[in-house]
């Protein structure tokens, strides 16, 4: 009898997972729109929404996952939540390792400063000693590859530059668990290749990548699993080209229906028969 593969260790286990927007925070409040808001205010209108709902899920040390879905689906929330940003508003997040991300580190730049003084700042900021910083940072520089810009503050960047310095520096750290949100597009199609490599290169090492993209042959062909989210529940999980497939299927029908609807609502109303 074959003895059984060992099971992988488990990165992260999320049990009964929701998270709660309340809808009454989400406008800026002053005396005349509350005033109003209140003359105006529908008590029929909902005041909460829940982006994630009732989720479970468990992820292994070793795999590269893709979330995808329409937008509105809870991917992007569902980030934020396994980096620590947004607290559960109801169940729970275990994670076993250490978390990074570009939604701290490439959001979170300090405007002002230069990109060298900003991986400095993502070192303190992970805890990491500057010794081993200092160590890390000419490799940082170099993979971001964008030249002198280095040393110019980073409101002087584009979107793409902040973005590949992000990268570098959150590739850089060896995390056991990475959270990208639409990155690997970013740049050049050298950078786009390179960041591919450097990922795969995490993933050999053990470690968890989960990937948000809209582009699906990303997950097709550098994944090893995906996850469809619909309305802050997991849909499918499971190998990529089927998750793909259905994900697509599933748009092509939604169309259909929202051309169905367009058409019947276009149409003139038929004539109601006169009574004799």
């Amino acid at each position: 009898m074959s003895e059984q593969p060992p099971a992988r260790p488990v990165a992260v286990d999320i049990r009964g997972l929701g998270i709660h927007y309340d809808l009454r925070l989400t406008k800026r409040t002053t005396i005349k729109g509350s005033l109003v808001g209140l003359l105006r205010r529908n008590r029929n209108a909902p005041t909460h929404f829940w982006a994630l709902r009732h989720l479970d899920l468990q992820m292994f040390h070793g795999e590269a996952i893709g979330l995808i879905g329409p937008n509105g689906a809870g991917k992007s929330t569902l980030l934020l939540a396994l980096a620590g940003i947004l607290q559960p508003s109801e169940g729970t997040i275990a994670i076993d390792g250490k978390v990074s991300t570009l939604l701290t580190l490439g959001a979170g730049f300090d405007q002002e400063l230069t990109g060298r003084d900003n991986i400095a700042l993502a070192g303190a900021f992970l805890a990491i000693d500057h010794v081993e910083m200092d160590r890390l940072t000419p490799s940082i520089i170099e993979f971001a590859d964008i030249g002198p810009f280095i040393d110019a503050p980073v409101k002087t960047y584009s979107m793409g530059m902040k973005a590949r310095l992000g990268f570098s520096i959150a590739t850089a750290i060896t995390p056991d668990i990475l959270l990208l949100d639409e990155v690997l597009g970013t740049g050049d199609q050298v950078f786009r290749a390179r960041s591919q490599a450097r990922v795969r290169e995490l993933i050999t090492r053990a470690r968890v990548v989960v990937l948000v993209t809209h582009d699906l042959s990303y997950v097709t062909e550098f994944c090893g699993r995906a996850i469809l989210m619909e309305k802050g529940q997991i849909i499918h999980d499971g190998d990529p080209a089927e998750t793909v497939d259905l994900y697509r299927r599933r748009v092509r029908e939604s169309k259909l229906l929202a051309e169905g609807d367009a058409e019947r609502f276009a149409k003139p109303a038929a004539p109601t028969p006169a009574t004799p």
